[in-house]
């Protein structure tokens, strides 16, 4: 079956509720008009289980089918929260709330999720339950996490979930996937390089920070050469690094380091944060300083689950043939990872065409993949809850 003629019929109303929400932009889990808005669509569509407040935030909505003798239950994931990133795409449907813009797409994710809820819940053509999960706080809190903790999935007895992303310079509306780890873990960092300050001219009265620091950078790019199996994937980038004077002649007393360490197994994690913290310290104190680390663990590795990857993959094969079931892992993080733990299920991505990367400034989702994803979420459904 290809991309249902419904959503073809309905594409320029999914395109303008898109449009509304990238208008309309919030950040974390303060994204209370962005789930009045699906929650007023959902009721527009008869859907009256309608829960809010899981995960803080979180919206969650049931749709019946035709008949329940299955006794089965599938969530369908989309995040609703966005950047806090000025927009400088120029057009039309432009961010109106200053220093906030959807630069990931997750409006175009929340609009898909809601153009699938009005055909299943028109046509109820399947055999069990269709949840419905539009989760906020993505984008650095954890949003996921929050809602599973909240017992979504017990509550409302999930048995597989599936969500679903764009993704830049693939044909727009196509279809990609891998078995196991899809998207990295993404652990940050922030530590402190404490020195002697003293005066430029006479760093020998000082133990000069800059210069430990200076080799800590350095030095932390010897994990992934030297330390993890080269067919493994870790990235380590230290992405700020600033000391605590602005002067030509002033050496400082400290410099703060940030960044991320990423991997896609959970022995490379653990490795990786051991060997973090020995450099640090141990190059550090080669330079007469100290160093002072704050290492935190962010989401875990994104693992697709073998038999439900098929049966994605399988599914998007109807929807657009020429499925890429091999996508090369991208190390990005993705909380969606917190579901997959909980719950058998699978992550797919979709083509974004050739558009801005992710998290950029000019960044806007592609509207001509709408159909194609909404077709795959409800097709989903009807294949795994099949009537008769």
């Amino acid at each position: 079956m290809p991309i249902k003629n419904r959503f073809a019929e309905t594409h320029a109303e999914i395109t303008a509720w898109r449009r509304h929400l990238h208008q309309h932009p919030e950040l974390l889990f303060d994204v209370h008009e962005t789930v009045k808005f699906v929650e007023e669509k959902l009721r527009s569509f008869g859907i009256t289980d309608i829960t809010t407040g899981i995960g803080r935030t979180g919206l969650v909505a049931v749709i019946e089918g035709r008949q329940n003798t299955s006794g089965r239950t599938i969530g369908l994931r989309a995040d609703m929260d966005a950047l806090p990133i000025t927009e400088a795409t120029g057009v039309d449907h432009a961010s109106t709330n200053p220093g906030k813009m959807h630069a990931c797409g997750h409006d175009g994710h929340t609009a898909m999720l809601l153009g699938a809820a009005q055909y299943l819940a028109e046509t109820q053509n399947f055999d069990g339950r269709c949840v419905l999960i539009f989760q906020p706080a993505e984008e650095g809190g954890g949003g996921g996490n929050e809602m599973v903790k909240d017992g979504m999935m017990d509550r409302w007895d999930i048995q597989e979930v599936y969500g679903m992303h764009n993704m830049p310079f693939f044909p727009a509306g196509e279809f990609a996937i891998r078995h196991g780890a899809l998207l990295a873990a993404a652990d940050e960092f922030e530590v402190f390089i404490d020195g002697r300050g003293s005066h430029a001219a006479a760093p020998h009265n000082g133990a000069d920070s800059n210069l430990a620091a200076a080799h800590v950078v350095v030095a932390l790019q010897s994990i992934a050469s030297r330390n993890v199996d080269p067919v493994k994937q870790v990235v380590v980038s230290v992405t700020t690094v600033q000391s605590d004077t602005d002067s030509h002649n002033i050496l400082p007393q400290s410099v703060r380091l940030r960044g991320t360490v990423r991997t896609l197994d959970e022995a490379v994690r653990d490795l990786a944060e051991a060997r973090f913290r020995e450099v640090v310290e141990h190059t550090a104190a080669a330079y007469q300083c100290k160093a002072r680390i704050d290492y935190q663990r962010g989401y875990p590795v994104t693992v697709n689950h073998p038999d439900q990857t098929d049966f994605a993959a399988d599914v998007a094969e109807k929807v657009v043939p020429g499925v890429l079931r091999d996508l090369p892992p991208v190390m990005a993080g993705e909380d969606f990872s917190y579901m997959l733990n909980a719950r058998p299920g699978a992550y797919m991505m979709i083509g974004n065409g050739d558009s801005a990367s992710l998290h950029h400034p000019e960044y806007d989702f592609n509207d001509a993949a709408i159909p194609a994803g909404c077709s795959w979420f409800a097709e989903l459904v009807e294949t795994r809850l099949p009537v008769g």
